[in-house]
């Protein structure tokens, strides 16, 4: 579909029809193009959305535009969004953009463009990285390689000329991630097993433990000061508040097992975790439309019993003082051991930024191979 630049209008999204049609447009574009694609819940999008339901919203904002061509259909979609906890981290004049789709015409993602790069120098910021729903907390990156495979669970799906769009509009990348995917036919087990007995002997009190759900949200809060610890040194991070934490881990309650989610402990102290869940797009792909009333509740339960044979790694901390002791091979020897006792044979262990090259090491020490390649671009605002 091509669009001429003078046929293409962009407008801030202004009440429920076209907050609709804003969420609507991805279930109407990619279905009949990007068979990979897995269309997340509409409730979850809608939400994310809702500055009511969303904790991010209590630091930061966001203005949603949509583009429509002459006739008034909607062509593409993006939102400019301020990261308070970003800026209050770095200061460092960045805003962001998010929720990017378009047609496959650069005309309207440079009208799209425009509409996000004019809102976020509103604000008063110099420049704009992306894509980011609405952070790098949620569901973030842009896809560059690995089109043919179904994204994991809350890991982005995007078509492959987004990446083109971009660089012709001026930006940048500023990172570069993977996703690594293990499977335990690949796995060597006995190198990760020999490992975490070295790990033992040079560190003893160490163990480790499934979450306790009878005391999910003390475990939670748990988490969340190991992450915010843990990760404070790594490119791009913002500290997780406690509402967001708490409304991600009241989000993954829904599908999360207990024999994929672990605690470290050194004498008794948490120090490091991990958590894996089910790859619940291995059944949501089943779930056309993203809707779960009439029939796409059953067939999500349906799925998610019998077809979800994979698992993702989204997240993974050790406290700073524990870092290089090698606690994170003792996580991984527990997932990739309970994962296949519990019916899952592969994960995918993701993001890993391309610049922490010992943990790329590791996992591909382990059997883990790069399967897809995400990335972050980021533009000069004054040069636009």
């Amino acid at each position: 579909m091509s669009v001429s630049p003078s046929s293409v209008t962009v407008r801030p999204v202004e009440g429920r029809r076209d907050r609709s049609r804003f969420i609507d447009m991805p279930y109407d574009f990619y279905p009949d193009r990007y068979p990979a694609w897995v269309p997340p819940l509409r409730r979850d999008v809608k939400s994310t959305l809702d500055p009511s339901d969303n904790a991010f919203f209590e630091h930061g904002d966001m203005q949603l535009f949509l583009a429509e061509d002459a006739s008034g259909a909607v062509v593409g979609r993006i939102a400019g969004i301020v990261n308070g906890m970003h800026l209050r981290t770095y200061e460092d004049g960045t805003g962001f953009f998010g929720f990017f789709e378009c047609v496959e015409d650069y005309a309207v993602a440079e009208a799209l463009l425009d509409a996000a790069a004019d809102w976020v120098r509103g604000e008063g910021l110099k420049r704009m990285r992306g894509p980011t729903n609405p952070s790098l907390n949620d569901t973030a990156g842009l896809l560059v390689d690995g089109f043919d495979r179904e994204p994991a669970i809350l890991m982005p799906y995007n078509p492959p000329y987004h990446e083109d769009f971009l660089e012709r509009y001026g930006f940048g990348r500023s990172m570069t991630m993977w996703a690594y995917y293990l499977h335990k036919k690949y796995c060597d087990y006995e190198r990760l097993r020999r490992g975490v007995e070295v790990v033992k002997k040079r560190t003893p009190g160490l163990s480790v433990r499934s979450i306790d759900l009878d005391r999910f949200e003390e475990e939670a809060r748990t988490i969340r000061e190991i992450y915010n610890e843990a990760w404070a040194q790594n490119w791009g991070f913002v500290p997780v508040t406690e509402a967001e934490f708490l409304q991600l881990a009241e989000e993954m309650e829904q599908v999360l097992e207990p024999e994929l989610v672990f605690i470290v402990e050194h004498e008794g102290r948490p120090v490091g975790f991990s958590i894996a869940l089910p790859n619940v797009n291995q059944a949501l792909r089943h779930v056309s439309d993203g809707r779960l009333f009439p029939w796409g509740l059953p067939k999500l339960y349906l799925y998610l019993t019998y077809g979800t044979y994979e698992c993702r790694m989204p997240l993974m901390g050790i406290r700073p003082e524990f870092q290089g002791k090698g606690l994170d091979s003792m996580l991984v020897l527990e997932t990739t051991e309970r994962g296949p006792a519990n019916g899952y044979d592969a994960c995918e262990m993701s993001w890993v930024l391309d610049s922490n090259d010992r943990l790329k090491n590791h996992v591909e020490s382990l059997g883990g191979v790069k399967d897809k390649e995400y990335a972050l671009f980021e533009c000069a605002l004054d040069e636009q």
